[in-house]
């Protein structure tokens, strides 16, 4: 019997979080977040089948001990431990204990393998009576610093050779006698993403090693033994030199080499095998595949390919056994696990009525952009139909980054949902134009200096194979995105009057305003190919804002922001309404208090569900 989709059931579904396997392979650890009936976000701890707590507000970092008899993790900003015991019942393990009592907020923490010592991350606690005094740009923010946890004696010592670095991840050698640290100069995305630097500490002495500077974004370390028995540390970056497209890179002494630089797919995650080589998750296309590296080609081999989605990739010590989230077009995110060569069986069932719902069907596609370049995407039809009972209203779907993809998963987890748009009886077009996550770095970096121009072309192109296919109405056209979605739906109704209607959430109207306000002003400035303060303009980025094309525009537009977005900034969208308004355009501008780059306040949520599809509606006009 099949269940309604409702906005309730979208905004209140529960969510499987960072599935840990034990080290020994023989259990999965996980979190699910829930929704309660006062807007709150509450979580609990599960192991299998067995919940170890329930109703907690928050909690991060879940790792297992060396022992696989007790987890660690962070609640309420201290770290905690829970012992695991065989056979128990549910609630029959032993109560949580708390490690520290920290003055300020714990971020991360790591055990050690010699199971007396912790790896912490923590800034100094703030300054309370500070708050009024003036701000010293860059200095009103404490660096997350490393630091050691002595469990004996419950004592927190700062690595003082990294006080001065923010520390954003740490994974600690198989033998436990050092860690790898990934650091920024500053906590500020820009300029602490651009600064990043790889480290190696002695946990014993607190001595430092420096292995040099990093690329953009760079993250997951993760220690490994060559044919030698020589440790090397790998970790995911974008190369040196550019500012779109994540490669694994290998880090010695003597320099750090790309190990992916030929794939046509990219890396999103790399998980440390503490008696084996790295495995990788690679967004592939339309799927996600898990790679092992070959310690002796120094290469990545396919090990495993997954339909849709596979995202927090965890393994025990000898790679034999992972765990996952995992969706597809019609099943909601589940904790699946397994062998690493598959099949990977579903472990948790945290919303079963989400698998009853009469989902829109979801069809891959691929067809190719103006020059021939081949592109893929997926088409979402309403529930029950098919392409015989077209022509459909259609809207394009454009997602974010512009590195991030459409995969083939259930497409629930967007604003607004694509199914949600499909249940109300439009087809939907989910398309990855190049620029896009998925197939490689050299794919990904078309768009650099050029955003929109042929981004733009590739979405026409997939739209007019639409339509002459006879599965979209060119009369009921409508264009949807958030962030750089937003950006991109904003610039094709300055482009074209195709679209009778169009949502621009989170978006960028102006790239000179994102290159002096956004967290990541620099890599915008190299999407969108200056800065501004080269010299007297016009500047190239002025050709490649929306703004600069508001006299054209003539689509309804509804323009949906947080107000306390830093990612992209309210002055955004106010611009763009501002320049509406003057032309005398039809919008809406709807701001979301509170809110930061997504919307997370339920009530905010289900307004945006609600507020979207009636926008939809009014210029669309969908048949009954």
């Amino acid at each position: 019997m099949s269940v309604a989709l409702t906005p309730e059931a979208m905004v209140d579904c529960a969510a499987p979080w960072r599935p840990t396997v034990a080290p020994d392979g023989r259990r999965v650890a996980y979190l699910v977040a829930r929704t309660d009936e006062d807007g709150r976000r509450l979580m609990s701890l599960w192991v299998g089948a067995r919940r170890l707590l329930a109703d907690q507000a928050r909690i991060s970092a879940l790792r297992w001990n060396a022992g696989s008899d007790a987890l660690y993790y962070v609640a309420e900003g201290q770290v905690h431990r829970i012992a695991v015991v065989d056979g128990a019942g549910a609630g029959a393990e032993a109560e949580p204990e708390a490690l520290t009592d920290w003055p300020g907020r714990i971020v991360d923490q790591v055990p050690l393998a010699d199971g007396r010592t912790v790896a912490v991350v923590a800034p100094d606690e703030r300054d309370e009576d500070a708050q009024d005094e003036p701000t010293v740009w860059g200095e009103q923010t404490p660096p997350d610093q490393l630091r050691l946890l002595d469990l004996e004696r419950r004592e927190l010592n700062l690595v003082d050779e990294l006080c001065d670095r923010h520390v954003i991840a740490v994974a600690a050698r198989p033998d436990g006698d050092a860690l790898a640290v990934i650091s920024w100069a500053e906590p500020m995305d820009d300029p602490g993403a651009f600064t990043a630097r790889l480290h190696v500490v002695d946990p014993h002495t607190g001595k430092v090693q420096d292995l040099g500077a990093l690329g953009i974004d760079a993250r997951s370390p993760a220690w490994w033994r060559d044919r030698d028995d020589a440790w090397h540390v790998a970790y995911i970056a974008v190369p040196p030199g550019e500012a779109a497209g994540m490669a694994v890179f290998d880090a010695t002494e003597s320099g750090h080499r790309n190990l992916t630089a030929d794939l046509e797919a990219c890396p999103v995650e790399l998980v440390q095998i503490a008696e084996g080589a790295p495995l990788a998750l690679f967004a592939q296309g339309l799927d996600t595949a898990v790679y092992r590296l070959d310690p002796v080609a120094l290469r990545f081999d396919l090990v495993l390919l997954e339909s849709g989605l596979l995202d927090t990739l965890s393994a025990c010590d000898r790679g034999e056994q992972i765990a996952a989230r995992k969706s597809t077009s019609y099943e909601p995110k589940d904790v699946f696990a397994g062998p690493v060569q598959g099949p990977l069986a579903r472990l948790s069932d945290v919303e079963p009525e989400l698998r009853q719902v009469d989902w829109g069907r979801s069809e891959r596609l691929v067809f190719r952009g103006a020059d021939g370049l081949e592109l893929d995407g997926l088409l979402i039809l309403p529930p029950g139909r098919t392409r015989e009972d077209g022509p459909f209203p259609l809207i394009t779907s454009v997602h974010g980054g512009p590195y991030f993809r459409h995969c083939d998963d259930l497409a629930l987890y967007e604003q607004p949902a694509p199914q949600w748009l499909a249940a109300a009886g439009y087809a939907v077009f989910l398309p990855n134009p190049r620029g896009s996550q998925g197939r490689g770095g050299a794919f990904a970096r078309l768009v650099l200096g050029a955003v929109g121009r042929q981004e733009y072309t590739d979405i026409l192109a997939g739209i007019d194979l639409l339509v002459a296919e006879g599965v979209a109405d060119p009369d009921r056209l409508g264009i949807s995105g958030w962030s750089h979605g937003g950006f991109m739906a904003a610039w094709a109704i300055g482009q074209t009057d195709r679209f009778k209607a169009a949502l621009m959430g989170a978006g960028i109207s102006d790239w000179g305003m994102q290159v002096g306000l956004g967290e990541l002003g620099a890599q915008d400035g190299a999407l969108a190919g200056g800065f501004g303060w080269e010299g007297p303009g016009p500047h190239p980025h002025d050709v490649l804002s929306p703004i600069s094309y508001a006299s054209r525009v003539r689509t309804p537009v509804l323009i949906l922001h947080g107000d306390q977005d830093q990612n992209v900034p309210l002055g955004q969208a106010v611009y763009f309404h501002r320049a509406l308004r003057h032309h005398g355009v039809e919008h809406e501008f709807v701001v979301y208090p509170g809110e930061g780059h997504g919307i997370v306040v339920r009530s905010h949520r289900l307004d945006l569900v609600r507020r979207s599809l009636a926008w939809f509606d009014r210029w669309l006009r969908p048949a009954a």
